[in-house]
């Protein structure tokens, strides 16, 4: 099993060197996701209840909120695992409210889960190829194509872009969770997504791998400008991965408030230490804490 110390080694090509001018990244003009009014009912519960937003492409934004708030229900009716019962939800300006998920997923819309959907008995190698194989139009086959097959080549550059080639031939069993994550990031960029939905995608991991899985998903976004969109319970990880914070309100789920995050890129992790970074940390935590606690 890798350790910490070869993670590292990994990670240090994950951010490129930036021009001066490269130090504010501008982002695109046009909506790549759009909420209207998307509730989720069960019953008569109401887990998530009137959500409006909008998702600039190539924005990262981060899902704040108390456990029970709503963040993954608000990600299944946006890929469509639970669909919405109320409102609408644009892609790129389409409508994809009634799409099932396998045609979100051949739009360009791609979802990692809180619990690992990796198979476990395969290598590195092949988990990038069947998520290369699943997602393309290409007639499903389980036989192994040639070396220049575009499916071979796109299984080594996620292998590649992933930091993981020297992982390429390992089980998936015999790597540490945080590599198990790493692989899992790496799979939902098969085939140029669009927009990525990454739930909690470094849940349960130590303290330092943690923050070396933000500065590879870091630099993968600053080298690609993917939209993302990610739920996290850690109020460091939002503001240092996000261009902007949202914070759901406690049952029902709703947007409470939505911060911009005013810190330039590339982003180093001592920015963690500056007072703006304090200052967005302290006013998140109190609507948080309001949450939690019931206190307004």
């Amino acid at each position: 099993m890798a350790s910490i110390t070869a993670l590292r080694s990994a990670m240090t090509t994950a951010v490129m060197p930036r021009s001066p001018e490269a130090s504010e990244l501008p982002l695109m003009s046009s909506e790549a996701l759009v909420l209207e009014n998307v509730t989720r009912a069960f019953g008569a519960l109401r887990a998530v209840d009137d959500v409006s937003l909008s998702v600039l492409a190539g924005e990262k934004r981060a899902i704040l909120g108390a456990n029970g708030a709503g963040k993954t229900t608000l990600f299944n009716a946006i890929t469509g695992d639970f669909p919405p019962t109320a409102g609408r939800i644009l892609f790129f300006g389409e409508d994809i409210t009634l799409l099932d998920p396998y045609e979100r997923i051949r739009k360009g819309m791609r979802r990692t889960y809180q619990s690992s959907l990796l198979f476990r008995d395969l290598s590195v190698r092949d988990n990038l190829f069947l998520a290369v194989r699943g997602v393309s139009n290409a007639r499903f086959s389980l036989r192994r194509p040639g070396r220049n097959h575009p499916t071979t080549v796109a299984t080594q550059e996620l292998l590649e872009r992933g930091r993981l080639t020297h992982l390429s031939e390992e089980l998936v069993s015999n790597l540490a969770h945080g590599q198990q994550r790493q692989l899992e990031i790496a799979m939902t960029l098969a085939t140029e997504p669009q927009v990525l939905l990454l739930d909690e995608p470094f849940g349960a991991l130590d303290h330092q791998t943690r923050e070396m899985m933000q500065e590879l998903l870091q630099g993968i976004w600053e080298a690609e400008r993917k939209t993302v969109l990610f739920v996290t319970h850690d109020i460091d990880e939002a503001i240092f991965m996000g261009n902007r914070v949202v914070v759901m309100s406690a049952r029902p789920g709703r947007i409470k408030c939505d911060w911009p995050v005013a810190l330039s890129y590339p982003r180093h992790y001592s920015v963690k230490t500056t007072p703006p970074f304090a200052e967005l940390k302290a006013r998140l935590t109190e609507e948080i804490r309001i949450e939690v606690m019931g206190v307004h």
